[in-house]
């Protein structure tokens, strides 16, 4: 029975970002930890969002915008290659804290953008989001703030944020599997909670079709504020 819970967590997490996009992984990554072992954290959040990513590309196909794939997927080996020989060198601490202020500036403020415009590609984006997560375990964020300044349409936004985050995760499982994390140990809870990751992202992606795109922007822009927000917070508490 308590596996079933899993199921309904994961359910849930994956109606919340198919709806707006962003927020799921981060809910299910602050929940996990209350339940496994430190070991099996990312790695079986990793999975789970791979199934709920995957299925919200599928759902929402349609909007999916296919030309920034290429730049994200080059970066994104290149991110996952530099942060595997690095993972025992690097400093989580002050991690989350310039994810943080990264996405606030990158939201709200024109003169950052203007002036860093010339930089931010989708190379660099793929890099850090698929090379961070490797340590962080989900960094989605980083690819939905580039997004909303491309595209002016939620459902493009949540849709090719979807096939990027899947990138990631796909490649990240793999980093897990080279250093010998036993997935099969974990086999009932990923199957159960792939599955309600799927179901969540189905009902997702209806709800959202459902909603005026403006007010989703706007709502997006809100809540990954708030999450940037909390990690800018926790991290200058915790030290």
């Amino acid at each position: 029975m308590e596996v079933m819970w899993f199921g309904l967590i994961s359910f849930c997490t994956s109606l919340i970002t198919g709806v707006i996009g962003v927020g799921g992984g981060l809910l299910l990554i602050a929940i996990l930890p209350h339940f496994l072992p430190t070991n099996a954290l990312i790695p079986v959040h990793g999975l789970t969002q791979i199934a709920s990513n995957v299925s919200r590309t599928y759902f929402g196909w349609k909007d999916v915008q296919l030309e920034v794939v290429p730049k994200f997927f080059i970066g994104s080996l290149l991110g996952v290659s530099v942060f595997t020989l690095l993972l025992n060198q690097i400093t989580l601490s002050s991690i989350p804290l310039l994810i943080g202020v990264y996405i606030l500036v990158s939201l709200w403020s024109p003169w950052f953008n203007a002036k860093i415009m010339k930089y931010e590609n989708y190379y660099l984006i793929g890099f850090l989001q698929t090379g961070l997560s490797v340590v962080v375990g989900t960094t989605g964020q980083l690819a939905i703030a580039k997004l909303l300044k491309d595209f002016n349409d939620a459902n493009k936004v949540v849709a090719t944020s979807a096939l990027l985050m899947s990138i990631t995760h796909l490649l990240k499982s793999v980093v897990f599997i080279y250093f010998g994390f036993v997935f099969f140990d974990y086999a009932g809870l990923i199957f159960v909670m792939m599955i309600g990751s799927v179901l969540g992202s189905y009902a997702g992606t209806k709800l959202r079709h459902k909603l005026e795109s403006k007010t989703l922007m706007f709502l997006l822009k809100l809540l990954l504020s708030a999450l940037a927000l909390k990690s800018i917070v926790k991290t200058i508490f915790a030290g």
